[in-house]
C-alpha cells in the first residue's frame, strides 16, 4: 500500500501546471479594439486590441504599410495610447501651419496626450515616448505585450477617449519644407520621425480576440522585461509557459513582401 501511494505523490507545482494547460485562458475583465488607418499619406494599415485584467494590460498589434528604412536600417516607429482629448483621430483641417503634414503636436486636441508609450521593453510611461531603440521596427511588424497599465490610461479607455497613434513617415513622401524640418517634439530628429503615420480609435469589445491579418512573419524576437523569469515547462506532450510577474512582450517583424 505504501508503494502504491507514493505513485501517487505528484508535486503541487506539476498539479497546477497541468490545471493550467488544461483550461481555457481566463477572460479580460474588459477588451478594446481598433483599426489603424493611414495619416499623412502613408500607406499604414492594422489592427489593435487591448485586453484589461485588472491593471494588467495586454496590447497586440499588427501594423503594415509604415516607412520601411531610416538611415540604412530598420525604421524605428515609436507608438503610444493617446488619451484625454477628444477620442478621435485628426483630419487634414488639423494642420494649421500648412505644411502638408499633421504634426504630433497639431493632432493632439483630436488624440490627447499619451497615456501609455507601447515600448518594446521596459518603462510605458512617457520616459520611453520618444525613444527609437524601443519602438517597432521596419515597414510592417506584430507587437504583443503585458504590462501593468496606468490608471489615467484605463479610465480613458473606459470613457472612450484612448488613440493609438504609430509614428514615422517616410520623407520622401512629404513636401520639401515639411521634410526639411526638425520634430517639435526631439528637435535633433527630423519632422518625419516623429510625425503619425497611423491612428486608430480604441472602441470596448465584448471579449478580446487577436488581431486580424499579418501573422506572417519573417524575423521574430521573444523576449521579457529584465527582472523577469521565463520558463517552458513539458507536461504530457504538451508546454506550459511560466513567466515571472511584470511585463512581457513579443515582437515579430515581418518582411514588407509578405504585407
Amino acid at each position: 500500500m505504501k508503494k502504491s501511494l507514493r505513485y501517487l505523490a505528484v508535486p503541487t507545482l506539476a498539479l497546477g501546471a497541468i490545471a493550467m494547460a488544461g483550461s481555457p485562458a481566463m477572460a479580460a475583465d474588459s477588451s478594446f479594439q481598433g483599426e489603424l488607418n493611414a495619416l499623412n499619406g502613408s500607406s499604414a494599415t492594422g489592427q489593435v486590441t487591448v485586453d484589461l485584467n485588472g491593471n494588467e494590460a495586454t496590447v497586440k498589434l499588427n501594423v503594415s504599410g509604415l516607412a520601411e528604412t531610416f538611415n540604412d536600417a530598420a525604421y524605428p516607429h515609436v507608438q503610444h495610447i493617446h488619451i484625454a482629448g477628444n477620442g478621435v483621430c485628426p483630419t487634414p483641417e488639423a494642420d494649421t501651419n500648412g505644411d502638408g503634414v499633421i504634426d504630433t503636436p497639431e493632432g493632439q486636441p483630436s488624440y490627447g496626450e499619451i497615456g501609455t508609450t507601447l515600448s518594446t521593453s521596459g518603462a510605458t510611461d512617457t520616459s520611453t515616448a520618444t525613444d527609437l531603440k524601443l519602438a517597432g521596427m521596419g515597414g510592417a511588424y506584430t507587437y504583443e505585450r503585458t504590462f501593468e497599465m496606468n490608471p489615467e490610461t484605463m479610465e480613458s479607455l473606459k470613457a472612450g477617449t484612448g488613440v493609438v497613434v504609430v509614428h514615422g513617415l517616410d520623407p520622401a513622401t512629404l513636401s520639401k519644407e515639411a521634410a526639411e524640418a526638425k520634430s517639435s517634439l526631439v528637435p535633433e530628429l527630423p519632422l518625419a520621425a516623429t510625425a503619425p503615420a497611423a491612428c486608430g480609435v480604441l472602441t470596448a469589445s465584448q471579449m478580446g480576440a487577436m488581431p486580424e491579418g499579418g501573422a506572417d512573419t519573417g524575423v521574430a524576437m521573444e523576449s521579457a522585461s529584465d527582472s523577469n523569469a521565463l520558463g517552458i515547462i513539458a507536461l504530457g506532450g504538451g508546454l506550459v509557459l511560466a513567466a515571472a510577474a511584470g511585463g512581457t512582450y513579443v515582437v515579430r517583424r515581418r518582411n514588407s513582401d509578405n504585407a
